[in-house]
């Protein structure tokens, strides 16, 4: 996986520190007088060792479900989750973090079996729950995975024989939307059949996941190969694997295809897990993974077509990954479209471009290419942010529509009908 993890265990001793003359506090349930610099292991029960803590100048140090966590004083009095600090109707903090004294300490501190409790000079008390608190540190972070998925190339997408749902129940019932939801959160596409080969027809199947996002080629699209607009797309040409609207500054999320009618030959569609060929790239140069997703890069559109004019750019790096646990979440791959490379020095770019060749080699082996024909009838839906897609040339009159989904509506949905996204 790209999420690297900790590894093993913290084994702490349970011993006392160096004596200090630093000031005391009295502990509630401890029974004993605690020097906040000299610092003890404090256990909930003597003969448990699932709970431990101590105090330092700056911070609480946790160990619990084999988890060594260290909480900054301001954070622990920022989060707290009392009626006053928190509204659990809204969801909202009503605390003002500015109002924190950055300098803060707790009075007190005590752990029981579930509960952590910290008494401030103030005397405000507030409580955390320990699974709470191993779910939302840190630490208990880079452990997690924030979208779980799988990975995969040809040959695994068609052995898992993920079947596409059935428009009606996409569309009238929440089994039906969480069965191709869960698919496509996995696999990153997914496919709906049934559907009547009409524009009007394949928004209201879009519609049914999230809003619509409107872009400069409209709300939803017709899609032929007249050289209507400025791009490669909108001829009978193959077009080589790549991500969508890498020039916008937030690429759009996923996008939907459906094709109405093909009289021809050709045109199949291609499809390539970009992650996939990225934790190959992570697996065999681990160095190129981070280089691709610390340099900057600009992608750019110009069209001066009819009436269409546009000059679109945006920035970013190839791969996209959270910082805290390295779990990638965006790729962002279009030969096309990528601009002239002037936002790193001479040093780096020669780095950049033997790493870029390496992703390119994984996404173009032939065994990570799934290609499918689209035919009227099946719609599918491409996680714009993970999928690459292409074509292979194609002859006579083809046509599509489609349009691109805002990705927070998407994951929005999921979350409602239970899933992690």
């Amino acid at each position: 996986m790209w999420c690297w993890r900790l590894t093993g265990l913290f084994n702490v001793p349970c011993r006392l520190s160096r004596s200090t003359s630093h000031r005391s506090a009295w502990l509630p349930g401890c029974g004993k007088i605690f020097s906040a610099a000299a610092a003890r292991w404090h256990h909930t029960a003597p003969e448990s060792l699932k709970c431990a803590w101590q105090l330092h100048g700056d911070h609480l140090e946790l160990r619990y479900a084999n988890t060594l966590m260290r909480f900054d004083f301001v954070w622990l009095r920022d989060h707290c989750r009392s009626a006053s600090c928190y509204n659990t109707k809204t969801n909202q903090r009503s605390l003002d973090t500015a109002s924190v004294d950055l300098g803060i300490k707790p009075k007190a501190v005590r752990v029981d079996e579930t509960t952590l409790f910290l008494t401030w000079p103030d005397g405000h008390v507030t409580r955390y729950g320990l699974e709470w608190l191993v779910k939302n540190s840190y630490e208990g972070q880079k452990q997690q995975v924030m979208h779980p998925r799988i990975l995969w190339n040809a040959e695994i997408y068609r052995q898992a024989q993920i079947p596409s749902v059935d428009c009606r129940s996409f569309l009238e019932t929440d089994e039906g939307l969480k069965e191709f939801l869960q698919n496509f959160l996995l696999y990153g596409i997914a496919f709906v059949e049934n559907v009547p080969p009409t524009k009007e027809d394949t928004e209201i199947l879009a519609e049914r996941i999230s809003l619509i996002r409107e872009t400069i080629y409209g709300r939803m699209w017709y899609f032929t190969s007249d050289f209507s607009r400025g791009d490669t797309a909108y001829t009978k040409l193959a077009l080589d694997r790549h991500t969508d609207t890498t020039y916008f500054q937030e690429p759009c999320g996923i996008q939907v295809f459906h094709c109405l009618k093909h009289e021809g030959t050709g045109g199949r569609t291609l499809l390539v897990d970009g992650f996939y060929a990225a934790e190959q790239v992570l697996q065999k140069a681990p160095d190129q993974f981070e280089l691709l997703s610390k340099v900057p890069l600009k992608h750019e559109y110009v069209e001066n077509v009819g009436g269409c004019h546009n000059h679109m750019i945006g920035v970013g790096p190839v791969l996209n990954v959270y910082p805290w646990n390295n779990e990638l979440y965006l790729i962002r791959y279009n030969n096309y479209d990528r601009a002239v490379i002037n936002t790193v020095p001479y040093d780096v770019v020669h780095r950049w471009y033997t790493a870029h060749r390496t992703l390119t080699t994984e996404l173009r082996r032939p065994e990570n290419e799934l290609w499918v024909k689209l035919k009227p009838g099946k719609a599918l839906f491409i996680d714009n942010w993970r999928v690459l897609h292409g074509r292979e040339a194609f002859t006579g009159y083809r046509q599509l529509c489609g349009c691109y989904l805002t990705r927070d509506d998407v994951l929005n949905t999921a979350r409602l009908l239970g899933l992690q996204a």
